[in-house]
């Protein structure tokens, strides 16, 4: 049974394989670097991304010697920003050593790689026998094999695992893990699977058991919660702030414009808006006077550019104020803040809800 299958997945990958750029290498390398970027990517996105990464750095030594804003910029857009940071250590770490490591142990060891992509690499760059289990093999294997233990629980694993590397090739690892994804994300699709010109259909026990839908099984549920930004652009003439996120919330090493979070929307409640900037910014000094940095007597100097921008992640919803405040050129540097020529803003990496701002208010002026 084994072989049989094997061999229908391989000749179903012969004539429907996609072309592409890291299936045409053993490089350990180029592979690593597709491999992370498709962990949460699709490929019609992934694929520019690709091929602008490993033109900026073609080797490990390149990207270890790269700072991690340039990195992190090369990376924007993509989302999931701890796997470019990730990336920089690891390369950090094989420079340091004299290069990609050659054993399933020691690429496992990298920062970031999982078993998942540890038998990626192995297979694909050296021929070592280990089987991918992704989210396309857990769905061709539960659905071909007909099982209903949930693929998120710690016996559901255990069994996958097994599965699958009792199906592998052994002689063509390589061959066989790349034949098995593809048809998942190809055939055997989560929504509207191919069954009818399926080469797999006599024997796919989902099939014959009207269980395609329901395969495979998940026992947890992702809680999403929701998360109120209010950023604000401060336009000092030619001049903004910027700032770094640190610790280890979402977008870690990116930059932002100063962010007010709060509880729930707050466009409504403009006085508490207000004290919270003033509780951020404090006073500002220019003409040698400290003065309140939302007024000028009575005149308001802020104004809402645009309302409730909702911005969805795997495990939250943010919805986003964007808001401009209008300084004097002259304004002193404030503590905490970057201040940044407005034509140097394109340098920074910073999540795609800043760059939607970019986009709506400083792209004229870039």
């Amino acid at each position: 049974m084994m072989s049989r299958f094997a061999n229908i997945l391989i000749s179903w990958y012969d004539k429907n394989k996609r072309d592409l750029p890291w299936r045409h290498t053993r490089n350990p390398y180029l592979i690593w670097i597709s491999e992370i970027i498709l962990q949460q990517t699709r490929v019609a996105q992934g694929y520019d991304y690709y091929q602008r990464f490993v033109q900026r750095f073609p080797d490990v030594y390149t990207l270890a010697e790269a700072h991690e804003d340039e990195v992190m910029k090369c990376w924007q857009g993509l989302g999931y920003y701890s796997r470019a940071r990730n990336l920089h250590a690891a390369a950090k770490s094989m420079a340091e050593a004299g290069g990609f490591p050659d054993t399933y142990e020691g690429v496992r060891a990298l920062k970031g790689v999982g078993e998942y992509t540890a038998a990626a690499i192995c297979s694909f760059a050296y021929e070592l026998p280990y089987a991918v289990v992704d989210g396309n093999v857990y769905r061709v294997l539960s659905r071909w094999l007909g099982i209903d233990t949930p693929i998120d629980s710690t016996i559901g694993k255990k069994q996958f695992a097994e599965a699958a590397s009792e199906l592998l090739d052994r002689d063509r690892p390589s061959l066989y893990n790349q034949a098995i994804m593809e048809f998942g994300a190809l055939q055997c699709t989560p929504s509207a699977p191919r069954c009818t010109d399926c080469p797999l259909s006599d024997s796919c026990m989902a099939l014959q058991q009207g269980k395609v839908d329901d395969l495979p099984v998940k026992q947890h549920k992702t809680k999403v919660t929701n998360r109120y930004f209010n950023y604000i652009y401060v336009r000092m003439g030619a001049y903004t702030y910027l700032n770094k996120r640190t610790g280890n919330d979402i977008w870690r090493n990116l930059y932002e414009f100063p962010l007010i979070e709060t509880d729930e929307d707050i466009t409504e409640k403009p006085e508490l808006l207000f004290t919270k900037i003033e509780e951020v910014f404090g006073k500002t000094t220019f003409h040698g006077e400290e003065h309140d940095v939302l007024s000028r007597g009575n005149h308001r100097v802020l104004r809402l550019v645009k309302q409730g921008v909702k911005h969805v992640l795997s495990h939250r919803v943010i919805y986003a104020n964007f808001y401009e405040l209008v300084l004097p050129e002259e304004t002193y540097p404030m503590k905490g803040f970057q201040r940044v020529p407005i034509k140097e803003l394109h340098k920074f990496a910073v999540p795609n809800l800043v760059s939607q701002f970019f986009s709506l208010i400083l792209e004229p002026n870039l």
